[in-house]
């Protein structure tokens, strides 16, 4: 089975509406009514032709525009191959589960990266591009704090607030992934080029649009579904009351998401709209702990204690996102002295990560170095 076909059955299996959806907003641009009330194919109807048919019902001939299609789809994909760019399908075990959950998640992911980024425990944190400097501080503080204790920062690679907790996340050594409202291989603003070289060499770059794709404005507000989908929280750090963030707090809210907001200065307009989340009912943020905390993921106190044992053969729960030699100690019986030995081999090996203060994270699915 080819990657096309799998992208076929992967859509197939995830309700006809998504990929009806995916190829309305990359190749045909029109909106489709009414989906749930869509005829189904017809017999020997392939499922790219009957999306084709139903898109455009005037087009003379719907095999012939999937034949164009597919054969945009193999060029997409082996030009990404050349460029070090990963077609994650929907359904496959690399696709991550979080994404996967939400309404419309996207039947293919182009990763440039590590895919195994967007499977980590993750939190974005969002706000305005005319940041000022509090703003700044405050993403970044938030950004390095998290990260330094494994966990993962979500973002759309905008100016502000986005580009100031990237940039904390690779300063401090930590995993940080940039959603775009482009190809992977398009960066937007071009400024950020530096950043997303090195955001790439432990995290990730991601988009549903194919490499290529120009950012182009109806984009943005369509990627921020997946900047919320790719996370267990969405912290609007600084937010007018017309902010783009507030679109990915929406989204956020519909997906089932944690929404979290930073208070700021009163009288600055800059923060009505996070003032508003706040009192609607967001989780008021002024730490990393608070957002630990709130998500269970521990605190300043460190991860709890798991109560079920992974396959590192530690005691360490799928639930801990980061540990120490000590813990590990408790959890699995065993004297701290004999396990360095051990955490050195998973960590030579690829299966858990130093992150600083004498701490490990678990490595899942992919070895980030």
């Amino acid at each position: 089975m080819d990657a096309l076909d799998a992208v076929a059955l992967a859509c197939l299996g995830h309700a006809r509406r998504r990929l009806l959806a995916a190829l309305v907003r990359v190749h045909l641009g029109r909106p489709i009514p009414d989906v749930d009330l869509l005829p189904p194919p017809a017999d020997g109807e392939a499922m790219l032709e009957w999306a084709c048919r139903l898109a455009a019902p005037r087009a003379p001939d719907p095999r012939a525009a999937a034949r164009v299609l597919r054969q945009t789809a193999a060029e997409q994909l082996d030009q990404a191959r050349t460029r070090g760019i990963e077609a994650v399908i929907l359904a496959t075990p690399a696709y991550p589960a979080l994404l996967a959950e939400i309404a419309d998640p996207p039947p293919v992911l182009w990763v440039a990266g590590h895919a195994g980024a967007l499977a980590l425990p993750a939190v974005a944190i969002v706000g305005s591009r005319a940041a000022s400097p509090y703003g700044l501080e405050m993403a970044r503080q938030l950004a390095a704090d998290l990260a330094a204790r494994g966990v993962t920062i979500v973002s759309g690679l905008a100016r502000g607030i986005d580009s100031s907790a990237h940039r904390a996340a690779v300063e401090q050594g930590g995993v940080t992934v940039g959603v775009l409202g482009s190809g992977v291989d398009r960066i937007y603003p071009a400024e950020h080029a530096a950043l997303a070289l090195s955001m790439r060499t432990r995290g990730a770059l991601v988009a549903e649009l194919p490499p290529g794709t120009p950012p182009l404005p109806h984009h943005f507000p369509l990627r921020n579904r997946l900047i919320s989908g790719l996370a267990r929280a969405v912290v609007v750090v600084e937010a007018s009351e017309k902010s783009g963030s507030l679109i990915t707090a929406a989204c956020a809210l519909d997906q089932g998401r944690e929404v979290m907001a930073v208070p700021g200065p009163v009288r600055a307009g800059r923060y009505r709209g996070a003032h508003a989340l706040l009192r609607d009912g967001a989780k008021l943020v002024e730490t990393a702990d608070d957002i630990l905390q709130d998500l269970g993921l521990g605190g300043a106190t460190g991860a709890a204690a798991p109560d079920v044992p992974d396959d590192l053969g530690l005691g360490i729960g799928p639930e801990v996102v980061d540990f120490s030699v000590d813990e590990v100690s408790q959890w699995a019986g065993i004297p701290a002295d004999s396990l360095l030995a051990r955490l050195l081999d998973l960590e030579l090996t690829g299966r858990i990560q130093r992150i600083g203060g004498g701490r490990f994270m678990r490595v899942r699915g992919a070895v980030l170095t």
